[in-house]
């Protein structure tokens, strides 16, 4: 039997050859949250006949497109970028046109796509505040490497002045950010709250894509909420499976009683529910009441809080939030955010909107409003493919 790790080792060294699709679309995204916002795109491509064929880089991205897009696409590994692995992957998959998702600049795929004069689009297009420099630095490099791409899409105006500060060629053209065009999951919300609170009354604490350290900072606060909210049930999603077992033992040590949702429906008593499965946080967001979007607390750069807004959910996000700057700040000014600076911020905030229901309701008000403006963007992205998208499949 071949495991998942396996397949992506057999995939990344070409010992394992995707089908052929002659004049498909090829797609590049690295990993959940490119996948995520690349979807809706792919949808429309097959629902407009065209032949799609995804490429990611991690098993977490892997299994997420596979549950999403099984059976309509082709799905695999990308190789290692080097010349005569992209070379052989251009030729067996004989695409009519590449869209590169975000910062995903691979050279050796670019120059394999050039050899065979297949447009390239790069979409949702960003370069971060920690990239930006180091890209400036050996923007001539860029400048060669970049030489493929005939028209970037980038998520902002901001990402736009970032590409043309490197000198590019291409055409450059913000759009807006894909991410921004989603819909909210489909979900069972009074089975879903039924299995985390089987009594349906209590208020759920969300701690979503959390990373290491994140996790241990919410338990040691959690005492405080629980002086004003005694019933107040923590959720934590740790962003990374392997830190599953590490999380249980965290929580366990700190006294609380811990439900795994592998397990099935919570118990009453529970204090945690620790959710070790994946696919599953973008519905708990639809019936959570306060939510903490992890990767924010550590220096990991955040992580996507429109997956909350879509389902009308403002969030709570600490200041490593430069992955998703501008979003931030549109949030912000939106008043579908709170941003905290450190832990004594982020106790008070919680305990906060955990005593004044209806601050909390005018948050995630604000969030749903947000959203509802946001719905065109695809739009504007097929607008601007029709110039390099195939005749036919």
């Amino acid at each position: 039997m071949i495991t998942p790790r396996h397949q992506r080792c057999r995939e990344q060294l070409l010992l394992a050859l995707p089908a052929a699709m002659p004049g498909c679309i090829w797609v590049h995204a690295c990993s959940v949250g490119e996948v995520n916002s690349v979807v809706p795109l792919i949808r429309r491509l097959l629902a407009d006949g065209y032949r799609v064929h995804l490429t990611v880089v991690t098993r977490t991205g892997h299994a997420h497109a596979r549950r999403l897009l099984n059976g309509h696409i082709g799905l695999s590994f990308l190789p290692w970028d080097l010349p005569g692995f992209m070379r052989l992957l251009v030729r067996r998959l004989q695409p009519a046109l590449m869209l590169l998702t975000e910062t995903e600049f691979w050279p050796g795929m670019l120059a394999a796509c050039a050899r065979r004069n297949i447009p390239v689009v790069g979409i949702n297009s960003r370069i971060s505040d920690r990239s930006f420099p180091r890209y400036y630095a050996s923007r001539w490099l860029w400048q060669r490497w970049l030489r493929p791409v005939q028209c970037f899409l980038p998520q902002s105006e901001q990402d736009a002045q970032r590409l043309r500060a490197l000198g590019l060629t291409a055409r450059i053209h913000a759009v807006g950010n894909l991410k921004y065009d989603i819909a909210p999951p489909d979900v069972d919300t009074q089975a879903l709250r039924q299995r985390l609170d089987p009594g349906g009354q209590r208020p759920l604490l969300l701690l979503a894509s959390s990373h290491d350290d994140e996790e241990a900072r919410v338990l040691r606060m959690l005492p405080h909420w629980r002086r004003q909210c005694p019933e107040l049930l923590l959720v934590l999603v740790p962003r990374h499976p392997e830190r599953f077992d590490h999380v249980a033992e965290q929580v366990l040590q700190q006294g609380e009683r811990l439900h795994r949702w592998q397990q099935g429906q919570a118990l009453a008593e529970t204090d945690v529910v620790l959710v070790d499965a994946m696919g599953v946080l973008a519905q708990l967001y639809a019936v959570a009441d306060v939510v903490i979007v992890g990767g924010s607390l550590v220096n990991i750069g955040g992580h996507n809080p429109l997956e909350a807004a879509v389902c009308g959910r403002g969030v709570l996000m600490g200041p490593h939030v430069q992955n998703f700057r501008a979003m931030v700040n549109e949030l912000r000014n939106a008043s579908a955010i709170i941003l905290i600076r450190d832990d004594d911020e982020l106790q008070a905030a919680v305990a906060r909107l955990l005593q004044r229901p209806d601050e909390l309701r005018q948050l995630h008000a604000h969030a749903f409003a947000f959203m509802q403006r946001q719905h065109g963007v695809l739009d504007a992205v097929m607008d601007q493919l029709q110039a390099y998208l195939p005749r036919t499949c």
